[in-house]
């Protein structure tokens, strides 16, 4: 099964979404912050997919996802908001975009469509 890791300084929004992914039988890395997600990025060679909330104090998802994606840009990410809307650079960084709060079936399926 894949490798998701799991960026969010939300700690109870990681735990729940680290509980739900592993049930599904995915393997589940978490990171507490931008730059934590990087440097775990950087020494795990086998990250599927990443799972990115955009509002991080420090280092915002835009940052993250673009050295993520300069590390390995065929990596997906799937970024996350409690926002109703992203700003234009995020869009190009990001496979999918879903909004906190929605269905744990929206975030399976994009999980499924993209590992």
């Amino acid at each position: 099964m894949a490798t998701i890791l799991c960026i969010d300084d939300e700690a109870s929004g990681l735990h729940a979404r680290k509980l739900v992914l592993e049930s599904e039988g995915y393997d589940v890395i978490e990171a507490r912050s931008g730059r934590e997600g990087i440097q775990v990025f950087q020494a795990q060679p086998k990250v599927d997919l990443v799972i990115l909330d955009y509002w991080m104090a420090g280092m915002n998802g835009t940052t993250t996802a673009q050295e993520i994606k300069r590390i390995n840009p065929k990596v997906p990410i799937i970024m996350l908001s409690g926002y109703g809307e992203l700003p234009g650079e995020i869009l190009g960084l990001a496979d999918r975009w879903i909004m906190k709060g929605r269905s744990t079936k929206e975030l399976l399926d994009a999980v499924k469509a993209l590992t």
